[in-house]
């Protein structure tokens, strides 16, 4: 037990960070304009779907506690290639789809102030650095601020909802699927965004102060919180705003209760959105890139020893994050254009994570069926992504090059030399696939 670890509040704040993070913050009124009110059965579908997907990670958490998450069941259920290939695409993605979602919270900083791209891409580069001063000291410092914030935005948006729910018509919801069902497939792969977050708190696993018992009380408590909101602003946003919402459209419920005062109020919520979410991913992110560099998996340059804080991965996620928003600010796109495919690599993670809880959790057991359930449900959204898994598929295989040249260099070596490095390995696997 790690009596400094974090706690079932801290565990479950990470969580709804991740989880709720800036999904709410422009999704809704994105899902909206793709399906009209049917958008309400693409969110509703997708919190069905995180019951199971959070019960499979959080069982899994629970089991093998490591800061590799995803990739460390990869290799336990598969093996290292299997293991690199993932840890690559959720490594690389995490720096990469920084920026997507900072990019949400300086929207609304420019939004507030009258701003153009450039306040926004500030804003953007000022969470990112914002966020990896909080990580530098440490997951007891980003947790307690985490809970902190989470419970400010908890209030905010059930404030939000309810000043709404007043100026809510129902009318609004008919035509129901004015662009026909097949919208609905299309806005569900956009809020795969919404709903990613469950798969980064195995890389948290090991943090905990007691994995076996924790990590299923926070997940729960961090499910339910986001159900409720989620489904309160989505309902609001369709209802009361219906084709009149913006951009911002958790501002313009703010404006329906309080008027045109309450906007500026809504950058400071979604900068705490953001923050919230990005935290948890650097945490969590920074966590697997050590775990990945010790195992093998990425250069060794970014292997920090287990029971330090990851800086090294910690300032490579930073630096690719920055870089991200440079690249977008010389080339003058937005900050948007790798939300579908950030979303893809979820579903693949989802994809992989699901296929090895079904050989490490214990057949039969309601764990073990709900990854089952996690599997199938993973597959067609991975279906559903299309074309835009193209990046994640492409940082997978600089992964998986990268793993072959090692065995490579590995075969290369006197047998005495490969044998000793591979024996701790062997040792701290169980029969059973469980670590000892």
């Amino acid at each position: 037990m790690n009596n400094d670890g974090l706690s079932v509040p801290q565990g479950a704040a990470l969580t709804l960070g991740a989880v709720l993070g800036t999904g709410v913050i422009s999704l809704p009124a994105l899902a909206a304009q793709e399906a009209g009110p049917a958008s309400l059965v693409a969110w509703l579908a997708l919190i069905l779907l995180s019951v199971p997907l959070a019960a499979t990670f959080a069982a899994l958490g629970a089991r093998h506690p490591d800061g590799g998450g995803v990739a460390t069941y990869a290799r336990l259920a598969f093996n290292s290639h299997v293991a690199t290939m993932v840890g690559w695409a959720f490594y690389l993605t995490i720096g990469v789809g920084a920026p997507v979602a900072a990019g949400f919270g300086g929207a609304y900083v420019a939004d507030a102030f009258g701003g153009g791209q450039g306040m926004s891409l500030m804003a953007t580069a000022a969470i990112i650095v914002l966020v990896t001063a909080m990580n530098w000291f440490g997951i007891k410092v980003s947790g307690s601020v985490q809970l902190a914030i989470a419970g400010a935005i908890a209030v905010l948006l059930a404030v939000a909802v309810v000043v709404a729910l007043p100026h809510a018509d129902l009318g609004r919801l008919t035509p129901f699927a004015p662009h026909g069902w097949g919208s609905v497939g299309t806005a569900a792969a956009m809020l795969v965004w919404a709903f990613a977050g469950w798969e980064i708190l195995s890389s948290l696993s090991a943090d905990y102060r007691d994995p076996a018992r924790d990590i299923r009380r926070a997940t729960f408590l961090a499910l339910g919180v986001v159900t409720v909101l989620y489904l309160g602003i989505a309902f609001a946003t369709v209802a009361a705003l219906g084709s009149t919402s913006g951009a911002a459209p958790l501002a313009d419920l703010l404006v329906l209760g309080f008027g045109e005062p309450a906007r500026p109020v809504t950058a400071v919520v979604a900068v705490l959105l953001t923050i919230g979410a990005i935290n948890a991913y650097f945490a969590g992110g920074s966590r697997l890139g050590a775990s990945l560099a010790r195992e093998g998996g990425l250069p060794q340059v970014l292997a920090d020893p287990a029971s330090s804080i990851p800086r090294r991965s910690l300032l490579a996620i930073s630096a690719v994050a920055l870089g991200t928003v440079v690249v977008i600010w010389a080339a003058g796109t937005s900050t948007d254009a790798a939300l579908l495919m950030a979303s893809g690599t979820f579903s693949l993670l989802y994809v992989v994570g699901a296929a090895a809880a079904l050989r490490l959790l214990p057949r039969g057991t309601w764990s073990w069926w709900a990854a089952v359930c996690s599997l199938v449900a993973a597959l067609v959204l991975l279906g559903l992504t299309g074309a835009h898994l193209l990046g994640p598929v492409l940082f997978a295989g600089a992964g998986l090059a990268w793993s072959l040249a090692r065995s490579g260099r590995g075969r290369s070596r006197p047998a005495g030399e490969v044998g000793q490095e591979l024996q701790p390995a062997q040792e701290a696997v169980c029969p059973d696939g469980s670590v000892a």
